[in-house]
């Protein structure tokens, strides 16, 4: 490796940072140097991006090896954390197999009904399970309670076995979602860890994927943030990056009811601060939730002879917020089409299109050959209308009824259809 280039690099909070760099000298040697303030998770990387992770503690590391890309060749010459880490690896690698091999074994003798398998095989097979498991533990409890890798290594665990719980042990969900809400989301050392991410993404995808019905999901969902948030109310930055990284996962995955009831919670709270911005985001959830009123609109540049919201005489009407810079907008807006005659003319629902364009050849273009009225101020997200009904993103919809009552916040035209059929 003489002559190339080696970084080391920490984790801060759910992104990474450099910590130092250096060049190999032409006898192969290299040192780069951390402090105290870099102390958690960490790794060397090569000119060609391959990594070998370090235990970045209070004690200097010492490695010979040949290359980055063979972490097999290195050898730890000094490290105490390091060496336990590494130990740690190598020997959960071998134990994941064999819980799989059993496991796989398992699934044959209990599940066959073709063979009188012997109970004393089946005893074997559960007991040998039991003791790998135990095994792992046991080397865990032993470590130094003092030390980074005491706390990292079951937090590690912790989020790589999400997978494969849910595929081959859901019974084991329930103690895993648990585990999960004993986590300390306002600890530093989660935040040295690069599992901070991880830990917030595993949580949560375990609960939406447990297998149960959609209501008992939400459940665990508002479970969970009641665990968390009393953990980060004490740290403004961390409760913002949390609960902003959280709600943004929750709209990604339209778990809505959870993006709700987190936003609520948080503006509720009168012991902490949440950036302005992100503030304004959760007040959709608070001013806009179904039940309450929706603005009146104004329209301007309107492509049919109607003034405002007001003046349409339908039972429903559907706000549909986008512009024809959204490629997601191109695409989902025209799926309307299909529907709207059946939409207007058997159950007295009407479209209108808020444009968040700023030029007005580009709306019109996009909108002259939607059946329904289209209206766009020009001032994109500083109309009145877009920050009237907080919207963040595009294409965005809202269901009201005669009243402008918001009955319905749907994220697709097979959703309001749906609400058509079960009304």
């Amino acid at each position: 490796m003489a002559g190339s280039k080696l970084s080391l690099i920490g984790f801060e909070n759910m992104g990474i940072y450099s910590i130092d760099s250096t060049i190999v000298d032409p006898q192969g040697q290299f040192s780069l140097k951390f402090g105290s303030k870099d102390y958690g998770m960490g790794y060397i990387m090569s000119a060609d991006n391959k990594i070998y992770f370090l235990v970045l503690a209070n004690e200097n590391i010492q490695l010979k090896g040949e290359q980055i890309s063979l972490p097999e060749s290195i050898q730890i010459i000094s490290g105490t954390e390091q060496k336990i880490f590494e130990t740690y690896a190598k020997q959960r690698s071998k134990r994941q197999q064999a819980i799989s091999a059993w496991q796989y074994l398992q699934n044959i003798y209990w599940t066959d009904t073709t063979l009188d398998w012997p109970s004393k095989m089946k005893k074997t097979i559960f007991l040998e399970q039991q003791r790998i498991a135990k095994e792992d533990k046991a080397y865990l409890k032993n470590l130094d309670p003092n030390s980074f890798v005491y706390w990292y290594l079951p937090t590690r665990k912790l989020v790589s076995e999400v997978d494969a719980i849910v595929k081959s042990s859901p019974m084991q969900i329930p103690a895993t979602i648990a585990a999960f809400r004993t986590l300390n989301y306002n600890k530093a050392k989660l935040y040295k860890s690069g599992l901070l991410k991880d830990a917030l993404e595993s949580h949560f995808w375990l609960i939406e994927n447990m297998g149960a019905p959609l209501e008992t999901v939400y459940k665990e969902m508002k479970i969970s943030i009641d665990y968390i948030i009393p953990n980060l109310l004490s740290n403004e930055a961390h409760l913002n990056e949390v609960t902003k990284y959280l709600f943004n996962l929750f709209e990604k995955h339209s778990l809505f009811d959870a993006s709700e009831y987190l936003a609520i919670k948080l503006l509720t709270q009168n012991s902490c601060v949440i950036n302005n911005d992100f503030a304004r985001q959760l007040e959709m959830y608070r001013s806009m939730k179904i039940g309450n009123i929706a603005p009146n609109i104004v329209f301007e540049n309107a492509t049919k002879p109607f003034a405002q919201l007001a003046d349409i005489n339908a039972k429903y009407k559907l706000i549909v917020f986008g512009a024809s810079w959204c490629s997601k907008c191109k695409e989902e807006i025209p799926k309307l089409l299909p529907y709207y005659e059946t939409w207007k003319n058997k159950y007295q629902l009407d479209v209108v299109f808020v444009s968040l364009d700023t030029d007005l050849s580009s709306f019109q273009n996009f909108a002259k050959d939607f059946p329904w009225v289209s209206t766009c101020d020009l001032k994109s997200w500083e109309g009145k209308t877009v920050k009237d009904y907080f919207v963040f993103g595009t294409p965005t919809m809202y269901l009201l009824d005669m009243d402008n009552k918001i009955v319905l916040k749907p994220n697709s035209e097979k959703q309001v259809q749906a609400w058509i059929d079960s009304k």
